[in-house]
């Protein structure tokens, strides 16, 4: 039986440039530094000469983990228009929060591009058991899409 969600996995660039956002910028913290090489990492991925370098930080109050992980080998590329709502496959990840509006300057403090303002999603729409939901999207240092969601 599935008990929850273990962690996510987000393939990045630059470990250092990602650890940064997520934790200086989203306030999440750090919990493991890891390097991952050698057969078992193989055998479970199907690449050879494989060596990740990753960092596992967490939600300030506490969930699912992030696996922030960069190949140094073998090396893999972006795909193109991966940012596109509509693309194919894992499109975006939500981290709830208590205040957007202070969440979205602290973003535009740092220099984040909103693809909008928080907006409100109508009442009716979808029925959440948490109340009202206010969200907002933007774009981790990697293309990943983020939404941030408030419930009131």
């Amino acid at each position: 039986m599935i008990q929850g969600i273990d962690h996510l996995n987000l393939v990045v660039s630059d470990l250092a440039r990602s650890v940064r956002f997520y934790t200086e910028v989203l306030g999440f913290r750090k919990t493991a530094d890891v390097t991952m090489e050698g057969a078992w990492i193989e055998t479970i991925i199907g690449l050879r000469g494989v060596k990740g370098l990753v960092a596992f930080v967490e939600p300030p109050g506490g969930g699912t983990r992030i696996e922030l992980l960069q190949y140094v080998t073998p090396a893999g590329a972006a795909l193109p228009d991966n940012s596109r709502a509509n693309t194919l496959g894992l499109r975006h990840f939500a981290l709830r929060v208590d205040d957007i509006a202070a969440m979205a300057a602290r973003l535009r403090a740092a220099g984040v591009t909103l693809f909008s303002d928080p907006v409100k999603v109508p009442r009716g729409v979808v029925r959440f058991a948490a109340g009202d939901k206010t969200l907002l999207y933007f774009l981790d240092p990697d293309g990943v899409i983020v939404e941030l969601a408030e419930y009131r």
